[in-house]
């Protein structure tokens, strides 16, 4: 017996006498405990198979002369083999003993004997009753025909049941009973991943009774949600919405599961991010108040944990689009008032934002902007309104909304007259939320001042990168630039080389002035990304820059692709409390 302890799990004689507990009782509470284990079981068969399957079979059963009674015990108990994954990791672990070349009596014996197991894993689920075959057979079906057929109807059977019970609720006589429905979920926690059995799942999602408490099992909700993740089962976005209503820690992990999607992808473009969205269908099930409000709680949360990461910017701008265009599908009006989404905002900063720029003439866009800039400004600055949240909440709606938030800069450098106050007051507060007024009355001359110094470089007929690079680092303070005044800068002067012609010709010379560190190359490359991606939305017209724009982004990615950055740092932070 001490053998076993070399190589193999520490808790190897704890499971083993666990399965001997489990064997001996068949009561609701031994079921009840095999659910509760099972993941950790399936987590030590693991590591069982990988302690296994490099060894020969001689080898194994000399080193570990209790493997075969551990399997056993493990194949016999129906509740551990209802689950797939535990069907699957025996398997693999029973091949481990299969001697290919057996040398003696006692080697066949085992082939024989672990192929016995494996036989009987195989037809497991099925009832080999020798009455039952002689009725299938004589109603000219083969048991492989009849099984299927009878596991189908049983399902289908239950589902009409539960949609009876849920459109005549009130017929008590009919009534499918609260504990009926509850052993229901819980018999079919292991066989959530089969396919005959989504139509039951999904029935079970989507009823309700009339009891004040939830009637489901909570592992039910857990193991559909986790088969859900990992695309074990699809079900309709319907269900998924009542798993998420009726079980916040579902949806808790399913947003967490989508920043660690989005967060350890090798390169977070934003055209990535709406696919990993739109396929997690967070942003359709966010059409219901209560699920958005969580899911941008936790927005909330993992911004200020990161102080604002561009990572988790992306994430909430490319989320509320997709959300606000899952929006208009859904039904042309909303369905709920737009307070419910976002109470802390004024209904009518939110209805300017929700309109989409490319429904207005681009010759028309610094209309909406000054407006949203004097609303803003007059939450953000008169402290009668300070109760209802700050500028962080001002800011955090607005950054929502990135086809506005991004245009600010374009609008300037495309305005002949002096820039109007109220783009300046909105570009420096949408880079840096929490300045005074002293400080955003500062960063609006700097940006002003850079502004003019810019246009009046690009009147020169002899423009050169080295001039643009000197006026964009020229502080007209006393005091060095803020970080965030910095980066304003640095993107103003990314669009003055995307929008004037004079800058198109010295643009990669300016960038390559401007990339001396990876933290600001790949700050340019998510510029560009960003500036493409929004421009696709609103179907710009812009040949030239449009093409200069993909160029400099692919030639970026070029030089930076062989020194990898970690991508995780700069967001992880403030995920890990995040399920606190």
């Amino acid at each position: 017996m001490a053998q076993d302890s070399v190589g193999l799990p520490s808790d190897y004689q704890f499971w083993i006498w666990k399965l001997s507990v489990w064997a001996q009782a068949s009561s609701l509470e031994t079921q009840q405990d095999i659910c509760r284990h099972i993941r950790q079981f399936q987590e030590f068969l693991r590591q069982i198979y990988e302690a296994l399957k490099d060894m020969d079979s001689s080898t194994v059963i000399e080193r570990f002369p209790t493997i075969g009674q551990l399997l056993a015990k493990t194949c016999w108990n129906p509740l551990i083999l209802a689950y797939d994954e535990s069907q699957k990791i025996i398997i693999w672990c029973l091949c481990c003993l299969i001697k290919k070349v057996p040398q003696d009596s006692g080697e066949l014996k085992l082939n024989s004997w672990t192929r016995g197991l494996l036989s009987h894993i195989l037809s497991a689920l099925r009832f080999d009753k020798k009455e039952v075959g002689l009725f299938t057979q004589s109603l000219g079906y083969t048991s492989a025909d009849y099984y299927p057929r009878l596991l189908k109807n049983m399902v289908l059977s239950l589902v009409s049941e539960l949609r009876e019970n849920h459109i005549n609720g009130f017929n008590t006589q009919r009534r499918m009973t609260p504990e009926r429905v509850r052993s229901l979920s819980r018999v079919c926690v292991p066989l959530i991943t089969l396919p005959d059995f989504e139509p039951l799942v999904e029935a079970l999602l989507t009823y309700h009774g009339n009891e004040p408490q939830e009637m489901l099992w909570p592992e039910f909700f857990d193991a559909v949600n986790e088969a859900f993740l990992l695309k074990k089962i699809s079900l309709p976005k319907s269900a998924i919405v009542c798993l998420w209503l009726r079980h916040l820690p579902s949806l808790e992990k399913a947003t967490l599961h989508l920043f660690e999607q989005l967060i350890f992808s090798e390169r977070n473009f934003l055209r990535r991010i709406e696919c990993f969205l739109k396929d997690s269908l967070l942003p359709e099930a966010a059409c219901h108040p209560a699920i958005f409000r969580i899911v941008d709680e936790m927005f909330r949360y993992a911004l200020l944990e990161t102080n604002g990461a561009p990572g988790v910017l992306a994430i909430i701008q490319v989320f509320t689009w997709c959300f606000v265009e899952a929006l208009k599908k859904e039904n042309n009006q909303l369905k709920f008032a737009v307070k419910t989404y976002f109470p802390y905002a004024s209904p009518s900063l939110v209805m300017v934002l929700l309109q989409h720029p490319k429904d207005i003439p681009q010759g028309l866009w610094h209309q909406p902007l000054e407006h949203i800039s004097e609303m803003l400004r007059e939450t953000v600055e008169d402290q009668t309104h300070g109760s209802s949240g700050g500028p962080f909440e001002s800011w955090f709606l607005f950054i929502h909304f990135g086809g506005w938030a991004e245009m600010v800069a374009e609008q300037l450098l495309m305005s002949e007259a002096e820039p109007p106050e109220a783009l300046l007051w909105l570009l420096a507060f949408s880079y840096s939320p929490c300045d005074g007024s002293q400080q955003r009355t500062q960063t609006m001359a700097e940006v002003k001042a850079v502004l003019s110094h810019f246009m009046k470089l690009l009147r020169s007929p002899t423009l050169s990168a080295g001039d643009l690079q000197a006026a964009a680092e020229e502080s007209r303070g006393r005091d060095p630039r803020p970080p965030a005044c910095r980066r304003l800068i640095r993107h103003l002067l990314l669009n003055v080389l995307l929008w004037a012609p004079g800058g198109h010709a010295v643009a990669r010379e300016v960038i390559s002035l401007m990339a001396q560190t990876d933290e600001i190359t790949h700050e340019i490359i998510g510029f560009l990304d960003q500036t493409l991606y929004r421009w696709d939305h609103l179907c710009m017209e812009a040949p030239a820059s449009r093409k200069l724009a993909r160029e400099l982004l692919t030639e970026l990615l070029a030089r930076v692709e062989h020194r990898p950055v970690d991508r995780v740092a700069a967001i992880q932070p403030g995920l890990a409390g995040a399920t606190g």
